[in-house]
């Protein structure tokens, strides 16, 4: 391995995070104060917009450094879309060629998104035969494959080095609850969850880390000790049909169901009353948010809670931004957009 590239390569990613070193955290704002503050950190401001932009530069570090990319490595993934687009954009800057593997339902958008990246996508026909269709094509072009869903969870250092847990707690520094009561986010690979969780025990913080999930997830079966595979979900992204390696379930203090209409529902709410134009799996995070929300208020709790926005809504125009599409699946988010803003009623919203 040639040494010399390797230093100029991890230059490279380190360069990329001195130029995009964090990302907003929006305060959800209300007419009147109840004691509960909602924060929303946008993950979709990263250059390749959206929070895998992270994961990616994580991964890339990791198998540099473990010596298993060099100067002529063909760069394959398994990925629904996100992770594909920033890894894209990390090997374009390092020169590499590189193939998403990916089902073919994965939105349109992200699939030109990837191609604008210089990447090339192969399809399969399910989630479910993403892994074994990536090793063999790396393995065919003598070429590394990442496996996001193994290395997520040790590929980020989840003591800190300005990885999200941190960036949290270091914006909410001066807020009125700069500890929050609850973390929420959603199981993807499983790696988000890992290094939040990792690090409010290495710091001590008495915060509670909420894993959200959408209808056909296997990590809401297994963490309540039933089957580790499902169907798989709609919410792109997130939703896994199998328990994947990087989730580490016994960091996670609270598992939370939603339904897909529920996350297009609050997708739609966020757009209709803060103007925040996000994709689906934030909908997902924000009706957990909410509800653990509602259930501190109850409670007579005050406090803060944090969720992420995952990406931006204009990747879903053709898909969760159809109302055809949303026909066609099966999907009325109209049942529970009453209940959402009802939610943010309760929380002194308007």
């Amino acid at each position: 391995m040639d040494r010399s590239w390797v230093t100029w390569a991890v230059g490279q990613l380190t360069a990329d995070a001195r130029r995009s070193a964090d990302t907003h955290l929006l305060r959800l704002p209300r007419a009147h104060d109840r004691g509960i503050e909602l924060y929303l950190k946008d993950e979709s401001t990263h250059p390749t917009g959206s929070l895998k932009h992270r994961l990616a530069r994580s991964l890339f570090l990791y198998a540099l450094c473990s010596g298993d990319i060099g100067p002529d490595t063909t760069v394959v993934e398994a990925s629904s879309g996100s992770t594909a687009v920033s890894e894209a954009y990390f090997a374009r800057l390092l020169g590499l060629p590189f193939v998403a593997v990916m089902a073919r339902s994965t939105s349109p958008r992200k699939i030109a998104l990837i191609e604008r990246e210089g990447g090339r996508c192969e399809f399969v026909g399910t989630a479910g035969e993403v892994y074994e269709a990536a090793r063999r094509i790396a393995d065919d072009r003598g070429g590394h494959y990442l496996d996001q869903f193994t290395h997520a969870e040790r590929a980020t250092d989840w003591r800190g080095n300005n990885n999200i847990a941190e960036s949290i707690f270091t914006q909410l520094a001066e807020e009125p609850h700069p500890v929050p009561a609850w973390i929420v986010v959603g199981a993807g690979t499983g790696g988000t969850s890992a290094t939040i969780g990792r690090y409010l025990r290495y710091r001590g913080y008495d915060t509670r880390l909420a894993v959200v999930d959408p209808d056909g997830s296997a990590f809401l079966s297994a963490y309540a000790g039933g089957d580790a595979h499902g169907a798989g979900s709609r919410i792109e992204g997130i939703g896994r049909p199998r328990v994947e390696p990087s989730f580490v379930p016994r960091v996670v203090d609270r598992m939370i169901g939603v339904p897909d209409a529920a996350s297009v529902a609050t997708m739609r709410f966020l757009a209709s009353t803060f103007g925040i134009d996000a994709g689906p799996s934030t909908g997902t995070n924000v009706f957990g948010a909410l509800r653990l929300a509602c259930e501190m208020t109850e409670a007579g709790r005050a406090g803060s809670i944090v969720t992420l926005m995952c990406d931006r809504a204009d990747r879903y125009s053709d898909t969760f931004g159809d109302d055809g599409w949303l026909a066609a699946q099966g999907m009325d988010p109209t049942p529970f957009a009453a209940e959402v803003a009802d939610a943010w009623r309760s929380l002194g919203g308007t």
